[in-house]
């Protein structure tokens, strides 16, 4: 049993499995005088480090990168995470239970750790401009696949001529998901939102820019701890949050807050595609063959839908779109899992090259 004293640790989210997972693993012994915290930022190489006493800032052990540590969405770091500390040095990191994970921007084939350990995403939309119902088809299936239980914000109702019809639309496309409409001017629906947000629980919001995760984290928290900052004419937002930041609530909840997000890649994410796209996904159990593709098969339950009414034609679309996505992934990721084992065999024949003959 651990000598180290995890009170204090609840207020951060602390679990029973957690502290099951730090006797397992024997850290003590290990790295004497380690005790188990909270990530609250990751910058510059180091990390904020949240302990039950105090702050500190640490620097991660090369280990916490290495990838035969498998861990959910992936090695490295991310705010969240829970980790050993020990001489203000992470060790370790402990099992997450979520990660909210997209890929990585540009070519590389890469998993980015958006938030772990987060009980829910508040998906963040305004209701200026074009709501774009495929964008948020997009946030959930990566939300849903994280882990967490997904909510969808409708930011600056104030602005919007008839916010409930915006939301009933909303739910027309998010299946088992809630839908709130809210204004951090007017305070309507925060306390809705403060309910997820109880003590212990995490929540996470991601988003575009502009679309007024900053405003709502400093309308939860009761300070204005993030900057904010206006939107254009044209109700495009501008970046304001520069890095992912666990905050603390009054009421004993935590919030993290992302940088407004251009573009969210799918990352390993196949069962939130069915998660988000459930009514698609029951539909498609009803048609003739089993390996339908939905498109001109005899007996489509699917297209039947579409011609019906019953289904958006554009809502199958965005699954169609998804759905390669996720299979370009998967080709990719073999690719690059090929290329690696090739280049460790021309590493290890090089080095037997270079051994003295006997």
């Amino acid at each position: 049993m651990s000598d180290v004293d995890f009170s204090g640790l609840e207020s951060l989210g602390w679990r029973p499995e957690l502290a099951a997972a730090w006797d397992e693993g024997g850290y003590e012994d290990i790295f004497p005088g380690a005790s188990p915290g909270r990530v609250g930022q990751v910058d510059r190489g180091a990390c904020t480090v949240l302990l039950a006493d105090r702050t500190v800032r640490a620097a991660p052990a090369p280990r916490v990168f290495r990838p035969e540590q498998p861990r959910l969405g992936g090695p490295g770091l991310a705010t969240g995470d829970w980790v050993v500390v020990a001489d203000d040095r992470v060790e370790e990191v402990l099992p997450r239970h979520s990660a909210f994970v997209r890929g990585s921007a540009g070519a590389r084939t890469e998993a980015q750790i958006v938030a772990a350990n987060v009980d829910t995403v508040f998906v963040v939309v305004a209701l200026t401009g074009d709501q774009r119902l495929r964008r948020i088809e997009r946030y959930l299936a990566v939300a849903w696949q994280s882990g967490a239980q997904p909510v969808v914000v409708l930011s600056k109702a104030d602005l919007h001529p008839d916010p409930e019809a915006a939301a009933d639309e909303v739910r027309g496309i998010a299946p088992g998901t809630s839908v709130h409409t809210i204004s951090s001017h007017t305070g309507e629906g925060l306390e809705a939102l403060r309910a997820y947000a109880g003590p212990g629980s995490t929540v996470a919001l991601v988003g575009l820019s502009g679309v007024g995760k900053s405003t709502l984290v400093n309308a939860l928290s009761g300070a204005e701890r993030l900057s904010t900052q206006e939107v254009r004419g044209d109700f495009k937002g501008r970046h304001t949050t520069t890095h992912r930041e666990l905050v603390p609530l009054p009421d004993g909840g935590l919030l993290v807050d992302t940088p407004g997000m251009r573009g969210l890649a799918v990352w390993d994410a196949e069962e939130g595609i069915d998660r988000a796209f459930s009514d698609i996904e029951e539909l498609t159990g009803e048609c003739q063959f089993r390996d339908c593709t939905h498109g001109a098969e005899p007996g489509c339950a699917v297209r039947g839908a579409v011609d019906e009414g019953e289904l958006d034609e554009d809502r199958l679309g965005n699954w169609h779109k998804l759905r390669r996505e996720q299979r370009m992934l998967e080709l990719r990721q073999d690719a690059r899992a090929r290329a690696e084992d090739k280049q460790r065999i021309r590493t290890r024949a090089r080095a037997l090259k270079k051994r003295p003959h006997r």
